[in-house]
């Protein structure tokens, strides 16, 4: 992780697109429970579940999660599976005003260890790019779990 950013301005906003809600609400709050300690206005948003409560995408609510997370520095949409993929594309193409379309970055980063650690990144004010950088690259956060 990096350095804070110079001077105050819009945090980065992090959503989670998953095909369950309690999953996408679940990694949310353990996102913002890491992350309020440096930002406690840090926007972090779950976006999971179909329409109707089960299983399954939503691009209209992932575009939504998207719109609330905005604050002006863009935002980083991480996906479960390949149908949150496609509903969060979706999104961007055909819901999502062309200007903030433009501030939105997909994560291909592990969805739990992806969000905990964009929403710590993008808490200390660090950029977009940055933020992105962060979570695609949790995918070789070692656990340790060999010895």
């Amino acid at each position: 992780m990096s350095t804070p950013a110079a001077g105050p301005g819009p945090l980065v906003g992090v959503v989670v697109a998953s095909h369950s809600a309690q999953v996408a609400e679940g990694i949310v709050e353990l996102a913002l429970q890491m992350a309020r300690e440096q930002a406690p206005g840090i926007r972090v948003l779950a976006a999971g579940g179909a329409v109707d409560g089960s299983l399954g995408e939503d691009p209209a609510r992932i575009a939504a999660a998207i719109e609330e997370a905005d604050a002006g520095a863009g935002v980083v949409v991480l996906v479960d599976f390949n149908g949150a993929v496609h509903a969060s594309r979706f999104a961007l193409e055909s819901l999502l005003d062309p200007a903030l379309a433009a501030r939105v970055r997909l994560s291909g980063g592990p969805l739990v260890e992806g969000a905990v650690f964009a929403a710590v990144q993008a808490s200390i004010g660090d950029d977009l790019e940055t933020v992105l950088a962060t979570a695609d690259g949790a995918a070789a956060y070692d656990k340790h779990v060999t010895d």
